[in-house]
């Protein structure tokens, strides 16, 4: 294959978002593009419907464990060992349930080490390599929860905002090489890890606008993606609201 084409990673490719941005990928031109997901047959069944959207791609998919960090290790350097990605996009989490969270110190647990601690872990295994070929794009999936703490879904949003803090600092220390990180926020979005906000009557942004909205912030190496838009005004009034009017709110 001609050495033009892109060479793409995708952490948690099993999810809406991430199939999504896949389909945009090799909609656009044939990629090398490698899934990775948790479950196997989950992750090849994505794979099986992108080779046929895009017969030029090669399409490869693996399974691995997320928390274990020597396993996320050599993991990372099996999809490197042939090079450094152009692209790398790590887009797995889930949504816990909050109150269940207050309960369950092992759903707490769960919650942060996979929305949290798993995703700075997987972006730390991939900057190396990517930081010794002085090449390519990070981009790490957050969330606008991450923001501020808010007692719905404080959990949730204390793991994305520990990506976020991480993802500031990754961009500080990358700052005078060519590797960009980007940082995506979406808001509350149309997938199956939130049918239970749409089946109570949440407004959902449309996966395929967040999809392309994220494609494009990495095209164009923005150091932050909310999407929608929208969010980046929100949450900027939600930050600085004043204590005593934030703890008014029933958010």
């Amino acid at each position: 294959m001609p050495d033009t084409i892109k060479s793409i990673a995708i952490i948690g490719a099993t999810s809406a978002i991430a199939e999504h941005c896949a389909r945009l990928w090799v909609k656009d031109s044939a990629v090398n593009l490698v899934l990775v997901g948790r479950n196997l047959a989950k992750t090849e069944k994505v794979a099986a419907d992108l080779r046929v959207r895009s017969p030029q791609s090669t399409i490869r998919s693996l399974a691995g464990d997320f928390v274990d960090p020597l396993a996320i290790r050599q993991l990372v350097a099996n999809i490197t060992s042939e090079g450094s990605p152009d692209i790398v996009l790590i887009a797995h989490g889930s949504l816990p349930d909050q109150i269940q969270c207050q309960q369950d110190l092992s759903a707490n647990h769960e919650a942060l080490a996979i929305n949290g601690v798993s995703p700075v872990l997987f972006a730390e295994a991939f900057i190396s390599p990517m930081q010794q070929a002085n090449h390519g794009t990070l981009a790490i999936i957050g969330s606008v929860a991450g923001d501020r703490g808010r007692k719905s879904n404080y959990v949730y949003g204390a793991a994305k905002g520990l990506v976020t803090r991480y993802a500031q600092g990754l961009q500080h220390r990358l700052a005078k090489t060519h590797v960009n990180v980007v940082l995506v926020k979406p808001g509350p979005t149309d997938t199956p890890m939130t049918a239970q906000l749409k089946q109570q009557g949440g407004k959902l942004a449309n996966v395929e606008d967040v999809a392309q909205a994220i494609v494009k912030g990495i095209r164009q190496g923005k150091p932050v993606v909310y999407t929608p838009a929208k969010w980046a005004l929100v949450m900027m009034v939600i930050r600085h609201l004043p204590r005593m009017l934030f703890n008014k709110l029933d958010i």
